[in-house]
């Protein structure tokens, strides 16, 4: 008998696992998530991803113990292919359940942080509560930075050049509109397939290595974008600030596609965006989604990360709780773990 507490953030499914799941060892979130890979905490992360319990675009996590006494509690972050080492708007839902579940003590008006060790390092949600409700979950990730430019790749549509970052994974940011695409649903099928292309190609070659630990090496997903356009007056935080409005697709694992307009992959981008110029201090990135919902993400500090220009961004959303539920396997289901129709 397994139990869940499910949420969507800006779209994106997160199933939190709250009862049911194996002992993961492991001293740090990272260890475990290795020993989740090769353990019997892969059949469940894959029975709850699977049909009929689940679908291929299905998102989540085990709660597991922090590294130490400065975070609240950890996570392994798990999708229908295996374990994230980031998840942005996972974290934002861990917020509010923190909060809903009575783990932090939150006031009616106000803010209250939620600490959490993920694979990638700590990270820190911060969840704004106003009349007793939380009204927006804001989290500060680990330090984000450039890793390659204008890396050449070809694909069946054609080559596109493409740009390398990290925001507690590996992204590839391309430009819809250098292979003739846009991000809509019109073209999803589209993204996913030259999405997929992309990070296969850049994988096979060893791009998007990381400086210190080669377990959050790799490129995870292809951020397809749009340039929407400069804007100023809109507000962020009870600010007034310029705004780069951006429209994205993350095309993420093997061929799954973010709803949200993706958490860690947001950080990968505003990482470039600053290194171009294109975000000057006080400047806000509006990072809309394919399905319309957004994030809104600045970065909060230059820092010096392994002897690279890095930056500390913040990325705000909120999540919704969208149920409670009691999974079990019958011993006689010929269908047993489930199944992926693609």
């Amino acid at each position: 008998m397994i139990t869940t507490v499910d949420y969507h953030t800006a779209g994106e499914p997160f199933r939190i696992v709250t009862a049911g799941a194996p002992d993961i060892p492991g001293s740090t979130v990272l260890e475990r998530r290795e020993a989740a890979i090769a353990g019997p905490a892969d059949r469940l992360r894959a029975l709850l991803c699977n049909e009929p319990r689940g679908h291929a675009d299905m998102y989540g996590c085990f709660l597991v113990p922090p590294d130490d006494a400065g975070a609240l509690l950890g996570t392994l972050f798990w999708h229908k292919d295996g374990f994230s080492t980031a998840c942005g708007h996972g974290t934002i839902a861990l917020g509010a359940y923190a909060i809903d579940a009575g783990l932090v003590s939150a006031p009616d008006d106000g803010a209250v942080e939620v600490v959490i060790d993920v694979p990638s390092g700590r990270v820190t949600a911060r969840a704004e509560r106003v009349a007793g409700r939380t009204r927006s979950v804001a989290f500060r990730n680990v330090p984000a930075y450039p890793l390659s430019r204008a890396v050449p790749v070809a694909t069946s549509g054609g080559e596109i050049s493409v740009d390398l970052s990290y925001g507690g994974a590996g992204y590839a940011s391309a430009r819809a509109a250098d292979l003739g695409l846009a991000v809509t649903p019109a073209h999803l099928t589209d993204l996913i397939r030259l999405g997929r292309e992309i990070r296969d190609s850049l994988n096979a070659t060893g791009a998007a290595r990381h400086p210190t630990d080669p377990r959050l090496s790799g490129v995870y997903g292809t951020i397809w974008f749009d340039d929407l356009g400069a804007t100023s007056g809109a507000s962020s935080g009870g600010a007034t600030s310029a705004v780069v409005h951006q429209r994205n697709c993350t095309v993420f694992a093997d061929g799954e596609v973010d709803r949200s307009p993706c958490g860690s992959g947001t950080s990968a981008r505003l990482a470039l965006l600053h290194a171009d110029g294109a975000l000057p201090a006080g400047t806000v990135l509006r990072h809309d989604s394919i399905i319309g919902t957004t994030f809104l993400g600045h970065v909060v500090a230059e820092v010096d990360y392994d002897g690279r220009a890095a930056v500390v961004t913040e990325v705000a959303g909120n999540a919704y709780r969208t149920g409670q539920h009691t999974f079990t396997v019958d011993p006689d289901d010929p269908l047993g773990d489930g199944f992926q129709l693609r």
